[in-house]
């Protein structure tokens, strides 16, 4: 696990606000009609615009710089013309950018049309407390998986499953650094926690079971039994007055 200097720091806040900002922006483009490669057009212009660097396209021959995974797609979903949205889709959108050669990830669920159907509606909010739920034990002298049980825990409170194939991670210089950040696990195990750790922090969870397949295309990530599923991320840091949450313009 790598240590980050505080000029390494500096880099993923910029990082982390500058994409905190095109999320800030991009609910009126997630609209009925649109396409998903329509989408992630306009997030690469507003990733230039900040002059921040994908890390995704590229990525093992990936084309794209964010996922967009829609309904039953837990993650990595392809931006695709031929995925029109509807009204009522539950989209995941994740981006990971590097400001100056450092790395903020970030994903949050939108309904398209603000469509107010509760049992969408609960699973998004449930992730998102879940999400901030682990993030309050990011803290130093706690253990990693003190996260991952806290997420869990409150996800199974509510009986939704918890995705076990797919994790969040440490990020800095590379997107994906060690150790892996289950969604799952046992309180008081796994590396302590120290000042100047960052990780990706991601809770994946379903409607349904936990288990998933990915798709022909090796990338697309589905629920087995087709139930809807949500996804939400913050890159954070373990701060000596406690957890910094780098992907936020307000804490």
């Amino acid at each position: 696990m790598i240590i980050k200097s505080k000029q390494a720091l500096e880099k993923m806040r910029t990082a982390g606000k500058l994409l905190a900002d095109i999320f800030e922006k991009i609910n009126p483009i997630i609209q009925e009609g649109v396409s998903t490669a329509f989408i992630d057009a306009w997030i690469e212009e507003e990733l230039l615009k900040r002059q921040l660097v994908s890390q995704s396209k590229g990525y093992k021959g990936y084309k794209h710089v964010s996922c967009i995974s829609v309904n039953d797609v837990v993650v990595h979903g392809v931006p695709s013309a031929q995925v029109i949205l509807q009204k009522g889709d539950l989209v995941k959108v994740d981006v990971c950018a590097a400001w100056q050669l450092y790395c903020a990830d970030m994903a949050r669920c939108y309904i398209v049309g603000n469509e107010q159907d509760e049992h969408k509606n609960h699973l998004i909010v449930i992730a998102q407390q879940a999400l901030d739920k682990g993030i309050a034990q990011a803290v130093v002298g706690k253990r990693l998986y003190d996260i991952s049980a806290a997420i869990q825990g409150h996800v199974e409170h509510y009986k939704y499953g918890v995705v076990r194939d797919f994790a969040g991670h440490g990020i800095g210089r590379h997107m994906h650094e060690e150790p892996d950040v289950p969604n799952f696990g046992t309180a008081g195990t796994g590396m302590r926690l120290q000042v100047g750790m960052t990780f990706a922090i991601e809770p994946m969870i379903t409607q349904g079971s936990y288990e998933v397949y990915v798709d022909r295309d090796g990338w697309t990530v589905k629920t087995k039994d087709k139930t809807l599923a949500a996804h939400v991320e913050d890159t954070i840091l373990i701060g000596e007055n406690g957890p910094e949450i780098l992907t936020r313009l307000i804490q």
